[in-house]
């Protein structure tokens, strides 16, 4: 099972043993780590992006689950590591795409405070004990959220939205005078170039789910081949799992996609 996991430290010392545990966890099959980054909250309450896990199939954050939940928690990603985040929370990043809802949210806000430590991380797991053991042992807070492929239902719904406002003001347009019509359709033409960067933003997603999803089979598909027994039968019952849940929702994306083009 995919989830997100906030694992959250007093110090940069026990943050990196973190680090080290679940690179272990991850060699040895009992894990897979799928993506990870290291943050330091800082006093004014911004993120420091201190360590990406480029051993792990997704190497970028930029546009990723991981990624969204650090801009919610500190700022927008792109500054690169050792850059520090503004605090921007919400305004560039969409909660849909963290596939976590807001209680937990809510709960790694509060736990994660000035001067502490977290590895946020994207891993596929069956057991929680793995994990949890090695990082109480540290001293460090878990907390994990179930991912949930809730955006195709946000992008329909906010095109269904776009799409009804402009069908209102048309109508509207059509018993209008010829100075009012004018003023409408400045405001309809508004709501198309809405529709259109929707539209834009959802083929973007598409794509990078896709390219996801591949990253993730064929880091596995790797690991499977030099693993023997249940790791190995453990491993491959991830990729089946990751195959048929992210392609669904990478095909369901892409459907809805050909639909709207059409509409």
């Amino acid at each position: 099972m995919d989830r997100i996991l906030v694992l959250i430290f007093d110090s940069m010392l026990k943050t990196y043993e973190g680090d080290k545990a679940l690179k272990k966890l991850d060699s040895e099959g009992s894990i897979s780590v799928h993506a990870e980054v290291v943050i330091e909250k800082k006093a004014n309450g911004t993120v420091s992006i201190n360590q990406m896990g480029k051993n792990y199939p997704i190497r970028t954050v930029s546009g990723t689950a991981v990624g969204a939940l650090i801009g919610l928690l500190g700022g927008p990603i792109g500054l690169g590591v050792g850059a520090t985040l503004g605090t921007f929370a919400g305004n560039f990043w969409d909660v849909h795409r963290t596939g976590v809802n807001a209680d937990f949210l809510d709960e790694v806000s509060t736990k994660l405070t000035p001067g502490k430590w977290a590895i946020v991380t994207e891993v596929s797991e069956e057991w929680v004990t793995p994990i949890d053991t090695q990082m109480e042992a540290l001293g460090g807070t878990v907390l994990r959220s179930t991912q949930e492929n809730i955006e195709l239902e946000r992008y329909a719904r906010d095109m269904a939205v776009l799409r009804a406002d402009i069908a209102q003001l048309k109508a509207e347009q059509t018993i209008s005078r010829a100075d009012q019509k004018a003023k409408l359709q400045l405001k309809i033409d508004a709501l198309n170039k809405k529709l259109d960067a929707k539209l834009g933003t959802a083929k973007l997603r598409s794509e990078e789910q896709k390219k996801e999803t591949k990253a993730k089979v064929e880091a596995l598909e790797k690991k499977a081949t030099k693993a023997k027994g249940e790791v190995k039968a453990t491993i491959n019952k991830r990729i089946d799992e990751i195959k048929g849940r992210d392609q669904k929702s990478s095909e369901d994306l892409g459907k809805w996609l050909n639909a709207e083009e059409l509409a």
